[in-house]
């Protein structure tokens, strides 16, 4: 209905190009257009200005000789001042771009090795969109911004960098644990030295107190019986703590053995001192 009245119509965000007898007459923007086919005028194209986003997955080698596979976002948009040369001076816009993008993508990726690649994104990136905005341009279109939105190594590199990071890992896992290891072996060992140290310390002075009470019992027995000597009392001291020794271990309820010389010269030994003991009585 609107061409049989001569009328069209321009969306919002889109620009139109007018021809007249097939040569261009002017950019026809948003709203209603009168164009009077009978002297020739006619709409060749609309153009849009709208924000457009073209993904290239571009494929290449590091300076490491790993095959990578880079995908770059564009985000672009045609020019209303340029809709002349946005329209007649490309074909393809999808395809120039990717060409474009081949080629930085291409000249600057086999510069760097692999993990570079992946810490220098922003640098690709920025040279990518340095590279489309100068050519571009010229062609009426503006270029928003480059994304370098992945690095895609082989599956077998993938494979291998993830097995690397875990050995790392293990490795770092495993001097934690040796050096907690051994700070703790320290710690028990500076413990047991401690507790030996005051272990000897307390023998030490029960043996000090043991000296002390058997001179204090060999003055004072000798003080209250004359005529014996301190020889005399340290027998009767000994005899006193064999026969106390005999009756604890006959006393407690789990003892069920007494320890005894038991090599062949103990029988001499054992007769000896009973024919000793029999003959001091008998003197007696």
């Amino acid at each position: 209905m609107g061409n049989l009245f001569c009328c069209v119509q321009v969306g919002q965000s889109t620009v139109a190009i007018k021809e007249r007898f097939g040569r261009f007459e002017e950019v026809l923007e948003p709203g209603c257009h009168c164009l009077p086919w009978i002297i020739g005028c006619r709409l060749a194209g609309h153009l849009s200005l709208r924000l457009q986003q073209l993904d290239v997955r571009c494929e290449t080698k590091t300076k490491d000789n790993v095959f990578v596979n880079v995908v770059a976002s564009v985000q672009y948009r045609a020019l209303a001042d340029k809709a002349y040369d946005a329209y007649y001076k490309l074909t393809n816009t999808r395809s120039q771009i990717q060409a474009y993008v081949f080629d930085v993508i291409r000249a600057s990726v086999p510069k760097m090795n692999l993990d570079d690649a992946f810490e220098q994104k922003n640098k690709i990136a920025k040279a990518v969109e340095e590279e489309l905005e100068k050519a571009m341009s010229a062609y009426g279109y503006e270029i928003i911004q480059t994304l370098i939105v992945d690095i895609e190594p082989d599956v077998h590199v993938k494979r291998a960098m993830n097995e690397i990071n875990a050995a790392a890992r293990l490795r770092v896992a495993a001097n934690d644990k040796a050096e907690a290891e051994k700070i703790v072996q320290i710690k028990r060992a500076e413990g047991e030295a401690e507790s030996k140290y005051l272990s000897g310390m307390g023998i030490a002075r029960q043996r000090q107190a043991i000296v002390d009470g058997l001179r204090d019992s060999v003055l004072g027995f000798s003080v209250n019986v004359p005529g014996t000597t301190a020889k005399d009392v340290m027998d009767m001291v000994l005899v006193t703590q064999y026969f106390d020794t005999m009756k604890d271990i006959g006393a407690a309820s789990k003892s069920s053995a007494v320890f005894i010389p038991h090599g062949p010269g103990a029988v001499r030994d054992v007769a000896t001192q009973i024919r000793d003991g029999l003959l001091q009585a008998s003197h007696q």
